[in-house]
């Protein structure tokens, strides 16, 4: 079994910033599932010039077993960084910030990792949001049980 699932898309597919609102939303419809069902632990994107680290998540809501969505899209580019965030702070966004940064994401071991972002504005870099996560691997409800967009439980064996 892989410790960790680490999936890279372009356009966010969780955002909450006015930059390219609702731009992933036909591949989210069309791939969740399968990254929900393949337990992927975080999910990176770009496209908006901002970060924010989302909450685990599956179909738009709150899930244990779904992944941490991370828009790291702030690395600089001539257009400027989008700036806009929509108000107030919705309960799926853990944290936001329309600064230059960076991100680190280091795999301690097997069940464990630590991911920080760094704001670039200071006269040095910052860390400014970081978490502990926990490999799905080692959460043995969400290899038990799927939960599915009904809010029904299936077990993994079926499916």
């Amino acid at each position: 079994m892989t410790p960790w699932v680490v999936v890279v898309v372009h356009v966010p597919w969780y955002n909450t910033n006015s930059a390219h609102k609702g731009e992933g939303e036909s591949m989210r419809k069309a791939m969740e599932e399968l990254l929900y069902k393949a337990r992927v632990d975080i999910v990176f994107a770009g496209h908006v010039h901002a970060y924010e680290r989302f909450n685990r998540i599956y179909d738009k809501k709150p899930n244990p077993c779904g992944p941490v969505y991370i828009t790291i899209g702030d690395g600089g580019n001539r257009e400027g960084l989008a700036l806009k965030f929509e108000g107030p702070t919705p309960e799926l966004s853990l944290y936001r910030e329309p600064s230059f940064g960076h991100g680190r994401l280091r795999l301690v071991d097997e069940s464990r990792a630590h991911w920080s972002w760094h704001r670039n504005n200071d006269s040095q870099s910052l860390v400014a949001d970081q978490v502990w996560l926990q490999s799905l691997t080692t959460i043995k409800s969400c290899w038990l049980t799927t939960v599915h967009k009904d809010g029904s439980y299936i077990k993994n064996d079926e499916l």
